[in-house]
């Protein structure tokens, strides 16, 4: 499964604001449900059901927020840059910057771990993650994320 499966140049968001958590999974969840038109407000609490379980702040300035919903027929993904870190209680402390949100039907057990393990294996990745950081607008990003992992790491 790569990105471009399931995430549409649509839904990249080079400069997120927010300061706080809370308001950064809002603003993930308001821009989550014009694309997928679930109701932002359920988006938004299952978000905040899913931290509580844990924060999925991976560390590095990295968080993948994620979700499932009966609603949904597919799997659903988005980035975001924040314009400023926040808070995040990701696991190395230190605030984030760049946050892949994942949405997924409540019967994609299998397709929601392999997107939930692409997106990982991609942000493992220094050179990618420096070039999401360095990256100015949505289609660069795109571009970035949506390239073939054959060439991600060769890509300038």
């Amino acid at each position: 499964m790569q990105l471009i499966d399931f995430i549409g140049d649509k839904a990249i968001f080079p400069e997120l604001k927010a300061g706080s958590k809370k308001q950064l999974l809002q603003e993930l969840a308001n821009l989550a449900g014009d694309i997928t038109k679930l109701d932002s407000r359920q988006i938004f609490e299952s978000l905040l059901q899913r931290e509580k379980l844990g924060s999925t702040g991976l560390g590095r300035g990295i968080a993948i927020p994620h979700g499932k919903f009966s609603q949904l027929d597919k799997v659903y993904g988005f980035f975001g840059r924040l314009s400023q870190p926040v808070e995040f209680d990701a696991v190395d402390g230190e605030p984030i910057d760049l946050v892949f949100l994942l949405l997924a039907p409540e019967s994609a057990g299998a397709d929601h771990l392999k997107a939930l393990a692409r997106i990982s294996r991609l942000l493992r990745d220094n050179t990618i993650v420096k070039k999401l950081r360095g990256t100015e607008d949505s289609h660069g990003l795109y571009s970035v994320l949506t390239e073939p992992t054959t060439s991600a790491s060769n890509a300038a």
